[in-house]
């Protein structure tokens, strides 16, 4: 066990912020297009009912047309130009005009709205990709410390080259991946590999970029440039799984430009068949044809989605789960696997002491044997160190006096005892096995015996011990997340029929926690890389829940991935769900919420469509007038978000 210095790193004190969503300059001009777009309507609807003023009805009817119409018409130029389709934009566009040029221009505005809405809800999603990536590279230091032809010198990254030496001090992040050629250290690994401990670290080891050196001075000689580190890899998979998913149709894109087409052809068909095929007059023939084609307008078929998943999305936030866009919802409701990291999502991240053994002839048995360790590890940041002096305060227990306490580094610790009850000054000790084989000591049958009870259970031992004597042997893991067992189980009821672990760390702590949570797969010892390539192999759709830097690619690259608030700003900014509470608990009412919502989307589309298909056939024929199918346009408008608003009840 090696004990860090004193001074600890900042990133390891400092509470871990909260999700922070912030606007792109596209995302906050589309938020004030479609705001612009709301007002107009408002403004022109009460000028033209409530204070029957054409001119405040017509200004404000300008202004939503202008600010919900240029940007849609701008769209679908370039898809019809440059893409060579037609699509929704266009024909919304027409609508709108079309509905202008018969005197509804009210009915107009309401469909540009509804159409600038739904598309800056997709700005706001698509826009997580770079800030995912930018979170991502936050974890490159500016440069290293570097020895080259014999002097130190300050790089910035893109200046260290292979072959130079590291100068590494502690609670510094290392920038460059590079081998240990001179001192010992221990690293803060969790970053890149999920290790909820740190590792040690000693000449030949090898060094990740990203990850941070946690006490003593290392000098580490590169292995490759900072464009191909680890931390470089671990971006590269992260645009990879991106673009991956991004490239996946939605059933609105299938649809999108054969309906708008169809409706954009169908149109001067119907003027011409009733012109010339029923011999009506222009007039007429032009009243309704467009008639027919805001009927047609899938102003309903838009608003199905978002009015659904907005207000789920809405019941979701209430209750501590914040999904960033309808698609996660939908997501969701279909997910048949759900694959979870362990350290900080199954478990705190938080080393607790599981239990300690005391030696027969130890006086004050339990009780001493912590006083003792507590007295050695209050010397120390080590995180292990810290669980043992926090079971002390918890028990009340006095931590032994201790003097001349130094580090022994990848071994533990080592002091002076002031004497006492414990009896004449000797060297106290506590670390690993490495250190207790240094003081000459040895493990009783019974001691050994315990200690590997405690290695089975995945938990990291510390041996506590005075000169040649072992006096205890404490067993230290990461805690479980307070009803998780419950929550895995709730999961499962919910209909999220398989479920697997994946971690970084060693394959005995994983065999130990799935066993206490009730999960009969796991796979231990990965990579980022690994990860990754797992998510291609699980059968799909796959959720991935995870908090750490080394879970961002999975997180990316799965069906729908899902962060713990407490986790770092990489997971969360690359997630499409984050539980506010780091409550796990709350994913199987997500779940249920979240196919309670695909239900009502699709009975809404299929009453928008039914409702198209019926009176737009009524209204080429004449049997139904402007007003009565304005009526029935918006009426299943009306009908379709009451059905999405029933959602803002859900209780997860």
């Amino acid at each position: 066990m090696t004990t860090p210095s004193a001074a600890t790193p900042a990133h390891l004190t400092e509470p871990r912020r909260q999700p922070r969503f912030t606007l792109s300059p596209q995302l906050r001009f589309a938020v004030l297009m479609t705001g612009l777009t709301l007002v107009g309507l408002l403004v022109g609807a009460t000028g033209q009912y409530l204070i029957d003023n054409p001119f405040v009805m017509w200004g404000g009817y300008l202004v939503a047309y202008l600010a919900g119409g240029i940007p849609a018409g701008r769209e679908a130029m370039h898809s019809l130009f440059v893409e060579r389709k037609l699509d929704v934009d266009l024909l919304m566009v027409l609508a709108a005009l079309g509905a202008a040029s018969i005197g509804q221009a009210a009915d107009g505005a309401i469909l540009l709205f509804l159409f600038s809405l739904s598309n800056t809800l997709q700005d706001w999603a698509m826009g997580r990709t770079k800030n995912a990536i930018s979170a991502l590279m936050d974890l490159n230091p500016a440069g290293a410390t570097v020895r080259r032809d014999g002097r130190e010198r300050w790089c910035e990254l893109g200046e260290i080259r292979i072959g130079d030496m590291l100068i590494v001090k502690p609670g510094e992040r290392i920038a460059a991946d590079a081998r240990v050629t001179r001192g010992q250290t221990a690293v803060d690994e969790s970053p890149i590999t999920g290790e909820s401990l740190p590792i040690d670290k000693a000449v030949g080891a090898e060094l990740a970029s990203g990850t941070v050196n946690l006490n003593g001075s290392v000098e580490a000689e590169v292995l490759r440039p900072a464009g191909d580190s680890t931390l470089a890899r671990l971006v590269a998979l992260m645009e990879q799984a991106q673009t991956a998913k991004s490239r996946t149709e939605t059933v609105t894109e299938r649809w999108e430009s054969p309906y708008a087409t169809a409706v954009l052809v169908l149109v001067p068909l119907v003027f011409a068949l009733l012109r010339y095929g029923f011999n009506l007059n222009v007039d007429d023939s032009w009243y309704r044809a467009m008639t027919f084609m805001v009927v047609a307008s899938p102003c309903a078929v838009v608003i199905s989605t978002p009015a659904v998943m907005l207000s789920a999305m809405a019941a979701a936030a209430r209750g501590g789960v914040l999904f960033k866009s309808s698609a996660a919802m939908d997501a969701l409701a279909r997910v048949n696997t759900v694959a979870f990291d362990k350290t900080g999502t199954l478990t705190q991240a938080k080393m607790t002491v599981a239990r300690v053994l005391a030696a027969e002839h130890m006086e004050g048995g339990e009780a001493g044997a912590l006083a003792l360790a507590a007295g050695l590890e209050s010397h120390s940041e080590h995180p292990i160190a810290q669980a043992v002096v926090t079971l002390a305060r918890e028990r009340g227990v006095v931590p032994v006096s201790v003097r001349n306490a130094q580090a022994v580094p990848g071994m533990g610790i080592e002091a002076t005892l002031d004497g006492g009850e414990l009896g004449s000054v000797e060297r106290a000790w506590a670390g690993n096995l490495r250190l207790m084989a240094r003081e000459g000591a040895s493990l009783s049958p019974a001691q050994d015996a315990a200690l590997r009870e405690l290695n089975a259970e995945g938990s990291s031992s510390v041996i506590v011990g005075v000169g040649a004597r072992v006096l205890a042997v404490m067993g230290v893991s990461d805690t479980l997340r307070p009803g998780i067992a419950e929550a895995i189980s709730s999961l499962r009821a919910a209909g999220v029929a398989h479920q697997v672990m994946l971690t970084g760390d060693k394959m005995e702590v994983a065999q130990a926690v799935a066993a206490q949570i009730g999960l009969t797969e796991y796979r231990a010892e990965l990579l980022p890389e690994d990860k990754l390539r797992i998510m291609g192999e699980l059968p799909g759709p796959l959720a991935m829940v995870g908090d750490g830097v080394n879970d961002a690619p999975a997180l990316a690259r799965a069906d729908l991935g899902i962060a713990v608030a407490s986790g770092t700003d990489v997971a969360i900014e690359s997630a499409d769900v984050v539980l506010m509470k780091n409550d796990l608990g709350k994913l199987a009412g997500a779940v249920k919420l979240a196919k309670d919502a695909r239900r009502t989307v699709f009975m809404n589309l299929a009453f928008a469509f039914g409702v198209i298909l019926l009176i737009a056939p009524l209204a080429v024929a004449g049997h139904i007038p402007l007003p009565l199918g304005v009526i029935a346009h918006e009426g299943g408008t009306v009908f379709v978000v009451f059905m999405g608003l029933r959602l803002l009840g859900h209780r997860l």
